[in-house]
């Protein structure tokens, strides 16, 4: 019997990756005993040392790369390996596409019970870098030092991202690549007028003490527009104003900056209240025909382009004829709903965030949509406990996209209660997926479509369009 007893924490093994495992680590075993491997990538032999053993399987990081993979390509990123966003730039996009496929198809078949299932296409991105429309870098004191730095650099300034598994340590980002070109001028300018003004000083989670907490940036693809949304721990316009000149002058394409101020100790970029610095206190945004106003805190999908994509599987999926009755579940700012509302007879969404609703009735009066109805829901108990008012006609089609953590179970339970021809099944995870398909399965439904849509290209996350029907 093979024992897996040599395999323990601080060890080196000599490891085949075969594949990437869902989160971007990549798989590798050891007497038939699952490694995973941080910074691995399929096709890979590498020396990788053990840092977490449980009992089904261990954890391991890649010393170095022994042999090289046929399908390894150089990262463009000069923060690739240290920065944890962009995890498989290092492998070539087919190959990315291919994995993310596997995992889908994986999570059915292992999790759901579905021996056979096997996805009907993948949609790629185009273009596969500059696509995210926001970005949130942190201003922080506790810079995160590289091992070629030279010992006694100052780290007393970082403008950039978290260190993966680290809340105090901002890695100084100079060149982001999935961000717009022009964010990375403004990274620039904040950084340069930050060190030049000892009043800027970054906010320090540990003390509380400090002004400047993030730069957030939000793109519109379409509109050429730009919104800068600078975080401050209090409220002190005249000690920001050196910024604010500085990125108004040498950055003439913003179009909207506003101050969010965060005096709580809580690390979020959203404001407890919000001064409009320049501009409007919004950019706008296009998908398909409609016309989106977002705001520095409200929810947009981050890759516009891959966005309509995903929409357009989604209208694909539900093969709408104009006299449907559509529930879109956890519905978020609408844009789901709005973006087929022209082609349905009635759309009602259903979300619990008040401000997310408030957004998807404006844009619904923006693009002079009056067929939407929103309402405000907790989907964990809406339904099951009879709260649905009895106006409101039963659906030919349900639209659900619900978090990471999938539906809770009530709800998923309760979904073949309404009796609807189609289920559309947005998800942003395959294995919570898979486990209420599983369930939908037991009630009569059948998958009959799935599309995988790569919205984040080089990252591990996969987001998946499925259609249920009876």
């Amino acid at each position: 019997m093979k024992t897996t007893a040599s395999i323990k924490r601080g060890v080196d093994l000599e490891l085949q990756i075969e594949s990437l495992a869902y989160g971007g680590m990549g798989l590798a075993r050891k007497d038939d005993f699952v490694i995973f491997v941080k910074g691995g990538i399929p096709g890979q032999k590498v020396n990788a040392r053990i840092y977490k053993k449980k009992k089904g399987y261990a954890e391991a990081r890649v010393q170095h790369v022994i042999t090289e993979s046929p399908n390894a390509v150089e990262a463009p990123c000069d923060h690739f390996g240290v920065c944890g966003g962009c995890k498989i730039q290092n492998l070539s996009y087919n190959e990315q596409l291919k994995e993310k496929s596997n995992q889908v198809e994986d999570a059915f078949r292992r999790l759901g019970g579905f021996q056979d299932f096997k996805l009907d296409h993948v949609v790629g991105a185009d273009p596969i870098f500059n696509y995210r429309n926001k970005m949130e870098f942190t201003f922080s004191p506790h810079r995160w030092v590289l091992d070629t730095e030279p010992e006694g650099v100052d780290r007393s300034f970082a403008v950039g991202l978290h260190i993966p598994g680290r809340y105090d340590k901002i890695l100084d980002i100079k060149d982001c690549h999935i961000q717009p070109v022009i964010g990375n001028k403004i990274l620039k300018v904040a950084r340069d007028v930050c060190l030049a003004h000892p009043d800027l000083k970054p906010y320090d989670p540990k003390t509380h003490i400090g002004f400047l907490r993030f730069l957030m940036l939000r793109f519109g693809v379409n509109t050429n527009q730009i919104m800068v949304n600078l975080v401050t721990a209090y409220d002190d316009i005249n000690k920001l104003s050196p910024l604010i000149d500085a990125l108004l002058e040498q950055v003439p394409e913003i179009t909207s900056m506003v101050n969010n101020v965060n005096t709580r100790k809580a690390d979020v970029a959203f404001g407890e209240f919000e001064t409009l610095v320049f501009g409007e206190p919004f950019i706008q945004e296009t998908i398909g025909d409609l016309t989106f106003e977002i705001s520095a805190n409200s929810f947009f999908q981050t890759n516009t382009i891959q966005g309509k994509q995903l929409y357009d599987e989604v209208v694909k999926a539900a093969g709408l004829t104009g006299s449907e009755i559509v529930f879109d579940l956890y519905c978020g700012t609408g844009t789901i709903g709005l973006y087929l509302a022209n082609q349905v007879k009635e759309v009602y969404g259903f979300e619990i965030i008040r401000s997310a609703l408030e957004d998807a009735e404006k844009n619904a009066q923006r693009n002079k949509i009056t067929n939407a109805i929103f309402l405000k829901a907790n989907l964990d108990t809406f339904f099951k406990s009879g709260q649905l008012p009895r106006r409101i006609p039963k659906p030919d089609v349900v639209i659900v996209d619900p978090p990471r953590a999938g539906m809770h179970p009530d709800m998923t339970n309760y979904l073949y209660k309404f009796k609807a021809k189609k289920i559309v099944y947005v998800s942003c995870n395959p294995t919570t997926q898979a486990r209420d398909a599983k369930v939908l399965a037991e009630k009569g439904y059948e998958i009959k479509s799935a599309a995988m849509v790569d919205m984040f290209p080089h990252t591990p996350h996969i987001e998946t369009v499925m259609l249920f029907s009876k």
